[in-house]
């Protein structure tokens, strides 16, 4: 641009903006930025300066690095999870001059970064949303990492799954939390559906807020709050079954035990002429034990079962498996032509 939008008199270089060394993954790079003002002393917006936009867009303001060596430490952090130190010996080995204090100052800007990006990201996914479902579905749901800490509360558009809002409040009345809805809905985007656990503020701050828009609650929480009695019960059970596994220890004692008088058995026979029968039970020996160990190491295995209630009760999974490890245990048992059964396992029954 080399004249003056508003009165069309030929812009004036006025003063420099800036002058400084950039910092590249290329190289340093001595720039400046011209600053351009209109001499028309009666054009109304006199005074206002112009700068470079190639000059502008080498770094931040008030930076010294350039936008390439900011995307890097992105990537080494976010990516590669390098630490301050490692990030600055990182920048120092590409000729990058910085340190670790001022390695933590690049991975803010970063973020400022990030973030502006984005909101051009979210704005755009709700665009797409917005015209493929006539409109967006809110979800807001709120956390508290450890009891008495400040509750984080999350809004987030359904369909898309996409972030919409973040932030620690110290309050979680229904005007606070107006303030993080109230942003979202001047974006513009028609709202068809509002999804909640059921929070009594969070119903309120929506129905003033939106009172024409549908509500429901949460079918997770509701399937959650449904089932609790069932996943109480589980809860006993799985207590029950864990109680009737205890002994392990005893039996892995036990496995070890045979190991080491099979193998002073072995080492016994390497002096003398073993038979057939001999050496037959110095290859199967062994074998049985380690196939012990392995429905020892089923079973401690299935102890540490969590399941994922209520879809997934762990009890009733360990369970399940149980059986399925004493069925197993029966037909090993049943081929080495076992008289009886019922004296080496556990009934899960």
């Amino acid at each position: 641009m080399q004249h003056y939008p508003h009165c069309g008199f030929k812009l004036k270089r006025s003063h420099n903006a800036w002058k400084k060394k950039i910092s590249t993954l290329t190289g340093v790079i001595h720039a400046w930025s011209m600053a351009y003002a209109c001499p028309n002393e009666s054009c109304s917006h006199a005074g206002v300066a112009y700068k470079s936009a190639e000059a502008e867009a080498l770094c931040m303001k008030h930076s010294s690095y350039g936008y390439d060596v900011l995307c890097l430490v992105g990537d080494l952090r976010f990516k590669q999870h390098r630490t301050r130190k490692e990030i600055a010996d990182a920048l120092n080995a590409r000729g990058v001059v910085t340190n670790e204090r001022y390695a933590q100052t690049l991975y803010e800007r970063y973020q400022t970064l990030l973030a502006a990006s984005l909101d051009d990201h979210v704005r755009q996914s709700l665009a797409e949303t917005a015209a493929e479902n006539g409109g967006i579905i809110l979800s807001m749901d709120g956390v508290q990492p450890e009891k008495g800490n400040e509750m984080l509360y999350v809004i987030r558009e359904v369909f898309s799954g996409t972030i919409l809002a973040a932030q620690n409040m110290k309050s979680g009345a229904a005007a606070e939390l107006r303030t993080l809805i109230d942003p979202i809905i001047e974006m513009g985007y028609p709202i068809v559906g509002i999804v909640s656990d059921g929070q009594v503020s969070i119903r309120k701050a929506f129905e003033s807020l939106l009172p024409d828009v549908p509500y429901q609650y949460c079918q997770y929480h509701y399937l959650k709050d449904i089932a609790k009695p069932i996943v109480d019960a589980d809860r006993k059970l799985k207590m029950e079954l864990k109680k009737s596994m205890r002994g392990l220890r005893d039996v892995e004692r036990k496995i070890e035990q045979a190991e080491k008088k099979e193998t002073e058995a072995a080492k016994a026979n390497d002096h003398g002429t073993p038979d057939c029968s001999g050496a037959a039970a110095e290859q199967t020996a062994p074998s049985e034990a380690q196939v012990a160990k392995g429905y020892v190491a089923a079973v401690r295995a299935l102890l540490l079962e969590d399941g994922e209630p209520p879809l997934e009760l762990p009890g009733m999974l360990i369970y399940e498996r149980a059986q399925a490890i004493q069925a197993s245990l029966a037909r090993c048992l049943t081929k080495k032509r076992a008289s009886s059964t019922s004296r080496y396992i556990q009934n899960f029954q």
